[in-house]
């Protein structure tokens, strides 16, 4: 046995946890995707909502420059979420499609105003929520080196954008596909299309055999900057959630079509609820 490899094998491990450490603690955090207890269209007149004081509206879509209008006495309790001040009297706000902003809160929530689908939304995300009293880490499988496989990028001419689903049926997506990813795994070639990420890496979405059993419906996987000769390294143990795993309230991308691996992939992340 060569002894350089169970160490470089330890050397990895170690970095997994340190990444696991490192997910679970970003999922823990305040007003974070654990904390989100409700998801709410807003109505074209003002009127109240579930678990938010004020009342509320929007006068349109966000592309033909609708605005969010919150109205709130000082009885309702809110204050605005970045200064503290009171959010007493009439606000409004402006988003384009896909922004967020943690506009107000009352207590252990935070009242975040949504664009998704070209529709005004609120979230509310609260500290006391079930979902984050109850988290201890999500579930994993155990690490595998063998699931973490050699890949090769190849670009497009141009960046495409894609049609894509959501984990919401009332909103659809789009992705932004800059090539496609080959390698190997359980004895077949697999291909998915790539997203770009930070720095230059990867992001693959991908369902495979495992979706609905030991895993979620689909989850992710970044990989590094791809070589100047298109080679890149997939670690399927690095395999992640959406946020739509942990709550209802989530929106989030479905995979390109066809980005299907037609093999379990029994690394990474498991189901959790």
């Amino acid at each position: 046995m060569n002894p350089a490899a169970p160490k470089s094998l330890d050397a990895l491990v170690e970095r997994w946890h340190r990444f696991r450490a490192n997910r679970d603690a970003a999922l823990a955090a305040d007003h974070g995707w654990l904390t989100l207890t409700s998801l709410q269209w807003l109505p074209s007149r003002p009127a109240p909502l579930e678990l938010v004081p004020g009342l509320w509206s929007a006068d349109g879509v966000s592309s033909a420059g609708g605005a969010a209008t919150l109205t709130a006495a000082a009885a309702d309790g809110l204050v605005f979420a970045d200064s503290g001040e009171p959010a007493v009297g009439t606000f409004t706000a402006a988003l384009a499609d896909e922004e967020s902003l943690n506009w107000v809160r009352y207590g252990s929530t935070v009242v975040e105003l949504a664009v998704r689908g070209d529709r005004y939304a609120v979230r509310t995300r609260d500290n006391a929520s079930p979902v984050l009293a109850g988290f201890d880490g999500v579930p994993t499988f155990a690490y595998n080196p063998d699931l973490v496989v050699a890949g090769r990028f190849t670009a497009y001419e141009q960046p495409r954008q894609v049609a894509i689903g959501t984990s919401n049926p009332q909103v659809g997506g789009a992705a932004t596909a800059v090539g496609t990813v080959e390698f190997g795994l359980a004895g077949r070639t697999h291909t998915l299309v790539a997203e770009p990420e930070k720095l230059g890496t990867l992001r693959l979405t991908f369902h495979d055999r495992t979706n609905g059993d030991t895993t979620a419906g689909w989850r992710q996987v970044v990989t590094n900057r791809p070589a100047a000769d298109g080679t890149v390294t997939i670690d399927f143990n690095r395999a992640i959630n959406f946020p739509s795993a942990f709550t209802d309230f989530g929106i989030c991308p479905r995979p390109i079509e066809g980005n299907v691996v037609d093999a379990p992939v029994e690394a990474g992340e498991k189901k959790v609820r």
